[in-house]
């Protein structure tokens, strides 16, 4: 959840102090790292699923300041609109039974949240763009209250100088202008976490980077944005131009961007990514803080304004040890609970697998190529053809089943995860594949059938999602 400040504006003094306290930080993050200080825990997984609360009209209802404060629980919390909220689950060590247990665990955090929901006359729903959503809705009236939205909202315009401008060519095309940040509202994700042990916490970063391309197409959920039929995984340019405010040239097309696939990969720690934070994205909030150093709350916070599709975190095992996490940011959220549990799965199973081989020299792929990858399958899904180990091109969709299927059956077996869990959950992400039916394809096949339908498909998505079954079975 994204952290609240105290201030809403601030002035260039604050900017100056918390600048050179986010210098001391990055430098004591390096020497920790350097004298291999920070934890070498074996892998915790966590997941984050961003959601909408809708009214019976399957329109965005501006309800989550009154859900979250009658939900009352600590693992929900706000979005940055009114109309979405956050769900967490609590990190479990990513061994033996622990689908099942996160499994068991998300299911009933998303069952008491949609059946709290329903008592306030709303429904609760997981898509990566809402279909009945205009941008009309994307109003300062709709943000939540809290200084972190408001401040990042004027930082961002400030630094950009001029309107937002969003313009996506997919099957349609869709182009237009905002005046604020509520723009990114229309994107919401399912956020798998990885708890890395320092060693390996590079090659995780770098494997996450190059499995980046399968988990968007596979996860795709989100091919309509204020009824244009876009990319397969469209939240990943709404997402990206939304927020675009440059590096420390304040130019909102400068060389780094805040929300990206990244630069390169980690090549000898994973301190290079905290380095690039200091050195090219200006600070954006500027919140004092009275903790030591160790703490890291200039980092962690400076850190949370610069979204990476695949992006680093500082955190605290419970001795008080720092540790690496690992926030993969590509997935959409929904269709279902058993379909996000079958995308975990497959890609701890295949972070592990790339991560260990990379570990060994193998697993070469040329950052620039991923890159090409990601985006063509954000764009394409399951039938885009990408560039893989040994310069082979080929269907993504064939690469998947023919061999990253199985590299992440071996990478869940090398973490210890029961192999009936590994079988059961790999096996959903294998039927998806082979009907050719993600979230994405649903969406398409209904409007198809039914043009210009999008309340009744979101009527009809939220009768399956809360039916249970994969979305790879979904009759339109």
């Amino acid at each position: 959840m994204g952290q609240e400040i105290r201030a809403a504006t601030y002035q260039e003094a604050d900017f100056q102090r918390f600048c050179q306290r986010l210098q001391a930080e990055t430098e004591l993050l390096g020497r920790l790292v350097a004298a291999k200080a920070c934890s070498e825990a074996e892998p915790v997984a966590g997941f984050e699923i961003e959601a909408w609360l809708l009214d019976a009209q399957m329109r965005p209802a501006p309800a989550n300041q009154a859900f979250l404060q009658s939900f009352g629980q600590p693992l929900a919390g706000p979005e940055l609109a009114k109309f979405n909220i956050e769900l967490n689950t609590p990190p479990q060590p990513l061994t033996g039974a622990a689908f099942a247990s996160l499994h068991k665990q998300l299911q009933q955090t998303w069952h008491d949240a949609v059946r709290h929901a329903r008592q306030m006359d709303l429904h609760l729903l997981a898509i990566g763009t809402l279909p009945t959503l205009e941008q009309g809705d994307l109003h300062l009236g709709n943000m939540s209250d809290m200084n972190r939205y408001r401040a990042l909202n004027q930082q961002i315009l400030q630094n950009r100088s001029r309107p937002i401008c969003l313009d996506i060519c997919g099957h349609e095309h869709l182009k237009l202008e905002h005046r604020d940040v509520m723009l990114e509202a229309a994107t919401t994700s399912f956020q798998l976490h990885i708890q890395c042990p320092l060693s390996q916490a590079h090659h995780i970063y770098n494997a996450s980077i190059i499995a980046s391309a399968a988990m968007v197409a596979v996860a795709a959920n989100a091919p309509y944005l204020f009824g244009k039929d876009l990319w397969a995984e469209s939240r990943i340019p709404m997402f990206e131009q939304a927020i675009a405010a440059g590096g420390y040239s304040g130019a909102a097309d400068g060389p780094l961007h805040r929300v990206s696939f990244g630069s390169d990969y980690a090549r000898q720690s994973i301190q290079e990514c905290f380095i690039e934070n200091l050195q090219h994205f200006p600070v954006l909030l500027p919140e004092p803080f009275d903790d030591a150093a160790e703490a890291f709350r200039y980092l962690r916070l400076h850190n949370g304004t610069i979204w990476r599709w695949n992006r680093p975190l500082v955190g605290f095992d419970a001795d008080g040890t720092p540790h690496i996490r690992v926030e993969h940011r590509t997935p959409a959220a929904g269709p279902t609970v058993i379909d996000m549990l079958a995308n975990a799965a497959f890609f701890y199973g295949l972070v592990k697998n790339l991560a260990d081989e990379r570990a060994e020299g193998g697993a070469v792929l040329p950052f620039a190529q991923a890159k090409d990858n990601f985006y063509q399958a954000a764009r394409h899904g399951l039938d885009c053809h990408v560039v893989w180990f040994g310069n082979r091109k080929q269907r993504l969709a064939n690469l998947i089943e023919q061999e990253l299927l199985p590299r992440a059956g071996l990478g869940l077996d090398a973490l210890g995860i029961r192999n009936r869990d590994a079988l059961d959950y790999l096996g959903i992400v294998r039927r998806r594949v082979a009907s050719r039916q993600t979230g994405s394809q649903w969406q398409r096949r209904f409007i198809e059938a039914h043009p210009g339908q999008f309340g009744e498909m979101t009527r009809q998505y939220l009768q399956r999602q809360l039916g249970g079954e994969p979305v790879s079975s979904w009759g339109i």
